[in-house]
């Protein structure tokens, strides 16, 4: 479909039958007019000369909308912040336990011949800090907040129990006689670059807690 300035012209300036005597514009008036349409029109081919419209493939068909991608997932939430972690030897041997603030639902997490003690949660409410005589000596452990997937932490031939989340959750204080005596040490979240913190040969450290 091409627009044709010469074909509006040509209707613009053709001749019409006059009308009969009434009360609208001369002859001249109506000349005016068509000149001053014809004044327009050429000002706006100077704008539209070489334009062509020309209907895209397929037609004139409604317009494409781009997918809309669905929204991310909504994450589970934590635990509940109001469960309690804690030791207890109440089946024979130290386990660890969890129960709701209002005494319901205690639930072992822990199953080891071994004394599994000092809960701690991570800050995130997703994990448990605990101590463990499982592999013949006291050491750290992590585990999932449901008890799963428990990982040792320090292999040292020294004790290591006591373990505190720092409020960040990157870091694990706890207690290791690993100088000869009680001190405190820090280590990252994954139980890499134990630090000691306290190196006092006349005194017992233990018992770390971060600052909220």
């Amino acid at each position: 479909m091409r627009f044709s300035i010469a074909r509006l012209v040509h209707q613009v300036m053709l001749p019409r039958a006059p009308s009969p005597p009434a009360c609208g514009p001369s002859p001249t008036g109506l000349f005016s007019h068509r000149l001053w349409l014809l004044g327009l029109l050429l000002l706006t081919s100077s704008v539209l000369v070489g334009c062509e419209l020309t209907a895209p493939t397929g037609g004139w068909g409604p317009p494409i909308i781009p997918p809309i991608d669905p929204p991310p997932p909504t994450p589970p939430p934590p635990p509940s912040s109001d469960m309690i972690a804690f030791a207890s030897n109440r089946d024979g041997n130290f386990e660890i336990y969890v129960m709701n603030a209002d005494r319901t639902n205690v639930t072992r997490l822990t199953d080891n011949p071994a004394a599994d003690r000092s809960a701690a949660w991570s800050p995130d409410s997703t994990q448990i800090a605990f101590d463990s005589t499982r592999d013949g000596r006291p050491e750290i452990y992590v585990m999932n907040a449901d008890g799963s997937n428990p990982t040792r932490l320090t292999s040292h031939p020294a004790g290591d129990t006591g373990p505190a989340w720092s409020p960040d959750g990157t870091k694990i204080a706890f207690t290791s006689d690993r100088d000869g005596d009680a001190e405190i040490c820090v280590m990252n979240a994954d139980g890499t670059g134990p630090v000691n913190l306290t190196t006092n040969p006349a005194s017992a450290d233990f018992g770390p807690s971060w600052r909220p």
